[in-house]
């Protein structure tokens, strides 16, 4: 996957080195972990080649390294994928590809997986990032060439489960180049996905709505130039990805009072398929010795559809149009973002040791939703901007690292009058604004304890916004505005965290207690006729997690984790706080296990277990006509991946849930129990072979 001789290099000497070395740059600074207050991950580029070895899917990848990340859904929908019982903000390279004013949950496929270098995770509530972040920030780091010269390479990869329409492959190419002059890195490839099977050998439901992996196909173009002049660098970046359905398969709904899950048959669904369509462009500048300090500047653009597939549900009915119950129509999110990031550091202001952080943020976001069968507006365009200044200081005192901050965001939405769909009245709504003003703060402290010991106490707030275009588009009293409808007083997240770390170089060792509270949350409920409604009812989420590494000897590893979330709300504001997050906000309690083994020199074998915990809610319990009881019971997969550098080339070998287990998701049980159409299988046991070579 893009791996030349000198990134393999590098990833040999960060493995002889001490975990403390390693940096994170989603803190708008690089900063060593071992100073940093709070718990922060990093996936390294030798790790997501292993899990992409595995699946090519980065949900799955973040399911398995970060121990409060959701299961995966397996789909190109990312519903109920949480962190922490929170949305995090997903960022490419700083580029927000997160969309909070109209959240259609189909922003975790964005980028092939062989440009991505590493994943940074800051776990918690953060506003260091901007808007979006009350679960965390989960930044993909793209590749970089290391080393001097010019060079390309192939990846290939291929999966099947040994049927007839279940072949899976995808091939790259790519170019590095590093000199004086410049450096660049070039890189394309197609990917051509097919239908799956669960653990008793039936085919797998493919979602024809809400968008899936099965049946689909895919590309991406990325191109990362950049030029250093002495202590300045200026670099341009840019990718386009495409993924779509194939349109050859239809859902078949399950039998419920059998246990038998959702599955496809042949056949070409209404409408057009399912699709992605990512645009991405920034131009970084850094200068490092600017009046004593460092100041870097991105500028940015970000573009963002994704199409649903075709229904005829209720919502869409309008008998002007077509009689009622046969009028099909297809969701369409269109998302526009233009930015700037400017950052200043400087060590050593006023006195030694202390560090001056300071910068202002600036987006503008126009996000809508229509019915492109039929070019209806569903939700009016929604024009946010917003500017937002901040600074930190962070004090070194000997062991002792104190750190804190404040960042003032000051924003604004503007909406013009439209008319809602003839499902809700054929409502008119003036349009109208609605701002806020809203200061967010961080402290924390770490103290590094002894050698390889630290630990850490932090207070962070994070804050986002209610998803505002579910509240428009569902307006069906007359007399409405959009003044007096969208309250923009923002999500404010605060997590209280408290942990401990070991970082040596025979292994890690990480313990955390976190308390994240949000007053006037926000909760998707499903009512009984299949709609989302927006609640602003307080939550509170509370949990452990602990997650190591040991290297007990050259060549053996074994690392695990674990993670216990329980994160509750409120039936209606000033009720108490008795009611469960169900698994649209929340995954299960999660433990992770596995062992990585160079048998030889240059040949590797990894295998890992996952286990979800059962679990079982609010039994009973509704609020209005919403079913908010749920039941899930866990399971345990197991899988195993391998690979050896020859004189030819790299190959890997992989097996996906190795002794193939039948189960239905989480999401599936949970969410959509009583949905025949939505209870879908995992995949069974899947052989994938890969092959790289840098020539």
């Amino acid at each position: 996957m893009l791996v030349g001789p000198a990134w393999s290099q590098a990833q040999a000497d960060a493995a002889q080195e001490p975990v403390a070395s390693v940096v994170v740059t989603a803190t708008r600074a690089a900063k060593a972990v071992d100073k940093i207050p709070g718990a922060v991950s990093v996936i390294s580029q030798q790790e997501l080649a292993a899990q992409y070895q595995i699946a090519d899917d980065p949900s799955q990848a973040l399911a398995t390294y970060i121990p409060g990340y959701a299961p995966s859904r397996q789909k190109m929908t990312s519903t109920g994928e949480s962190l922490r019982g929170r949305q995090p903000l997903i960022l490419l390279d700083g580029i927000p590809q997160s969309n909070p004013l109209r959240a259609g949950m189909r922003e975790g496929y964005f980028a092939d997986s062989a440009i991505i270098e590493r994943i940074e995770v800051i776990n918690g509530a953060s506003a260091m990032q901007g808007m979006g972040a009350t679960g965390g920030i989960i930044n993909y780091i793209t590749k970089t060439p290391r080393a001097n010269g010019t060079s390309s390479g192939v990846n290939v990869r291929m999966a099947s489960q040994l049927r007839s329409d279940n072949l899976d492959w995808k091939t790259g190419y790519s170019v590095s180049h590093k000199s004086d002059l410049l450096d660049l890195l070039g890189y394309a490839s197609v990917q051509q996905r097919g239908m799956g099977y669960d653990g008793d050998g039936r085919r797998l439901g493919i979602d024809n709505v809400q968008g899936d992996s099965l049946d689909s196909h895919a590309n991406d173009l990325f191109l990362k130039v950049g030029k250093s002049f002495g202590a300045q660098r200026l670099q341009v970046e840019l990718n386009r990805f495409d993924m779509a359905g194939d349109g050859d398969y239809k859902n078949e709904p399950g039998v419920l009072a059998e246990g038998v899950p959702t599955s496809s048959v042949r056949g070409t669904p209404p409408g057009a398929t399912p699709r992605n369509k990512v645009r991405s462009a920034s131009v970084d500048y850094r200068h490092a010795e600017l009046a004593g300090g460092a100041l870097t500047v991105q500028l940015f653009r970000h573009h963002f559809e994704s199409l649903y597939g075709a229904t005829n549900v209720a919502t869409f009915q309008d008998v002007r149009i077509a009689p009622k119950g046969t009028l099909w129509d297809q969701s369409h999110i269109v998302a526009n973002k233009w930015g700037s990031r400017v950052t200043y550091v400087r060590p050593d202001t006023l006195v030694q040791g202390l560090e001056l952080t300071v910068g202002v943020d600036y987006l503008r976001d126009h996000t809508l939703q229509r019915l492109a069968m039929t070019d209806r507006t569903w939700v009016p365009e929604l024009k946010f901007d917003s500017h937002a200044p901040f600074a930190q200081l962070e004090y070194e005192l000997g062991a002792v690292t104190l750190r804190g901050g404040v960042r003032h965001e000051n924003a604004a939405l503007h909406v013009d009058s439209y008319r809602t769909l003839a499902a809700y009245g054929d409502q008119p709504v003036q349009g109208g604004s609605a701002e806020f003003s809203k200061s967010v703060k961080n402290i924390g402290a770490v103290w590094r304890l002894a050698p390889s010991w630290s630990a850490f106490v932090s207070r962070s707030e994070g804050f986002g916004l209610p998803d505002a275009g579910l509240v428009l588009r569902g307006v069906n009293t007359p007399g409405q505005s959009v003044s007096n409808l969208i309250s923009l007083q923002p999500i404010v997240t605060r997590n209280h965290e408290i942990g401990v770390n070991w970082r040596a170089r025979s292994g890690q060792v990480g313990l955390s207690r976190y308390d994240s509270r949000s007053e006037l949350g926000s909760v998707i409920r499903i009512n009984s006729a299949g709609v989302g409604l927006v609640e602003r009812v307080p939550t509170v989420v509370k949990g452990w997690e602990l997650s190591g590494e040991w290297r007990p000897q050259g060549g053996v590893s074994l690392f695990g984790s674990y993670a216990l979330t329980d994160g509750k709300t409120a039936a209606t504001q000033g009720a108490p706080l008795d009611l469960d997050l169900g698994a649209r906000s929340q995954g299960p309690d999660k433990a992770v296990l596995g062992a990585n083994w160079a048998w030889q020199p240059k040949a590797q074998l990894r295998v890992q277990a996952s286990h979800l915990f059962d679990r079982d809610i609010n039994i009973g319990r509704k609020v209005g006509t919403s079913n908010l009881e749920e039941h899930f019971k866990g399971y345990t997969l197991v899988d195993l991946a391998s690979n050896w550098e020859t004189a030819y080339g790299k190959i890997g070998v992989a097996v996906e849930n190795l002794f193939d287990r039948q189960y239905v998701g989480y999401y599936s049980q949970s969410a959509a129990a009583t949905d025949a159409g939505n209870t879908y299988a995992g995949r069974g046991r899947t052989l994938s072979v890969s092959f790289s070579r840098v020539f």
